[in-house]
């Protein structure tokens, strides 16, 4: 079977599309026998992940300008593109993909542009709801990161459920297999001295990161005086009172910026817990990591996070500090909850393995053959 996958988010400087795209790529790659995949336009082998450029080399201007271009309208080479596919499948930054000559499928990640459009900034507001639209409702079948994806966009672009299997993304395996060393190399790396509570992702207004330094400052002044609150991630659409906090922080407050895939694992591994309160998530991929190195999560209740983390996180409202604030503090103070939350954690993790999603994902390309 020819599959042929959309990887333009590959082109770009972006976070949780690409490292999906990234990962699920070189799984498929490594369990396909008989089938081959092929990716649009026209990669052969991927870079190294880095969010912060391109992931097909430095000619980041050229890798803006194919993005465009595939994006044309009735393009006639994604037509031609359409003959040597079985399959086309979409991701979220294409949003014209074949519409002549083979079957298409998309991925659904979430559906934040329709429920929640303030959080994001316009344009990517109209160009998600594009891909929806002329991507998700024309596709054969789609896949949904989450049950809550599956669920959002039926209601939301009444999409029959029939149509879209959930397959979970994997987490990367070096999440799995990081150990105290690597943890203690990158704290070093990056002058972290005392136990710190994490944060990982974007930071843009759906991750709640006012109420997460609110939360901190309230937490009591024992467990401030011991832990850190440490924020990693790039700067992407917030506010200027939000940049500012982060840029000249209060006391105990640490903001490291984009820290690479490299050093993600180790810095994860080495949180007395991991504290992620954001407002609403797809899938919720740092608290996957988080779990996957046996670290205690704090996350939402709401969204699909309380689907992936389930009874083996502490789940609070992102909408009351306190409540995060209490989280931290019961977690900072109870080894045996720590000891307790990893080891479900664990467990909850094994469930996001990378080889398991590639299998699934093949099975669901040959049943759509099938049908």
């Amino acid at each position: 079977m020819r599959i042929m996958l959309d990887a333009t988010s590959m082109l770009l400087p972006s976070a949780g599309v690409k490292t999906y795209m990234y990962y699920w790529i070189q799984s498929l790659r490594r369990l396909a026998n008989q089938d081959s995949i092929r990716l649009f336009p026209f990669f052969g082998e991927l870079a190294e992940l880095d969010h912060e450029i391109s992931s097909v080399g430095k000619w980041r201007t050229l890798a803006i300008l194919v993005d465009h271009f595939s994006n044309i309208k009735w393009n006639p080479v994604l037509e031609v593109v359409g003959f040597a596919a079985d399959v086309f499948h979409a991701s979220q930054h294409l949003r014209n993909p074949p519409h002549l000559t083979t079957r298409l499928t998309a991925t659904i990640y979430d559906m934040t542009c329709w429920f929640m459009p303030e959080v994001h900034l316009p344009a990517n507001v109209v160009a998600t709801r594009q891909y929806g639209e002329r991507v998700l409702r024309r596709a054969a079948a789609c896949i949904a990161i989450s049950e809550q994806s599956k669920k959002d966009a039926v209601e939301i672009l009444r999409i029959p459920a029939d149509r879209i299997d959930v397959i979970y993304p994997g987490v990367a395996e070096d999440f799995f297999t990081v150990g105290q060393p690597e943890a203690q190399a990158v704290a070093k790396r990056h002058r972290l001295d005392k136990p710190y509570f994490l944060y990982v992702g974007t930071i843009e207004p759906r991750k709640n990161i006012d109420r997460l330094l609110d939360a901190y400052r309230s937490v009591c002044e024992p467990v401030r005086q011991e832990h850190e609150l440490v924020l990693a991630g790039p700067l992407g659409w917030c506010s200027d009172e939000t940049r500012d906090r982060l840029r000249s922080p209060k006391p105990g407050i640490r903001y490291l910026g984009y820290v690479s895939e490299e050093d993600l694992p180790g810095l994860t591994a080495g949180a007395t817990a991991f504290v992620f309160p954001s407002l609403y998530e797809g899938f919720g991929l740092p608290p996957a990591q988080a779990m996957a190195c046996g670290v205690p999560v704090i996350t939402s209740c709401g969204s699909s996070l309380g689907e992936i983390a389930g009874e083996n996180a502490i789940l609070v409202d992102p909408a009351n500090t306190d409540e995060i604030a209490a989280a931290m503090e019961r977690v900072a103070q109870s080894p045996s909850l720590r000891e307790d939350l990893a080891r479900r954690g664990r467990l909850r993790a094994a469930a996001f393995r990378w080889e398991r999603n590639a299998r699934q994902s093949l099975e669901f390309f040959h049943k759509l053959a099938r049908d």
